[in-house]
């Protein structure tokens, strides 16, 4: 949920005027379980086109261990 989040968050910041951004398909792998303390979720984007998106999403636990790797894939629509 933290991985899809960032990456339509960043994917909006990313549009201009009323462009709207929809997911179009997301994969994670889980590495490690973060059972307590804050994670950290780092964002980058791989492709931004004019019609798609593409977010890289890692997150990371307090020691700074990889718990999630994602790839969020987004469409860019025009009004």
């Amino acid at each position: 949920m933290l991985a899809e989040s960032l990456g339509s968050i960043a994917g909006y910041l990313c549009s201009e005027g009323e462009q709207r951004v929809v997911g179009l398909e997301i994969n994670a792998n889980h590495i490690r379980s973060a059972t307590q303390g804050v994670v950290k979720g780092v964002c980058k984007p791989v492709h931004l086109g004019r019609r798609q998106q593409v977010w890289n999403i890692d997150i990371f636990n307090e020691k700074g261990q990889l718990c999630c790797t994602s790839r969020l894939t987004t469409a860019v629509l025009s009004d």
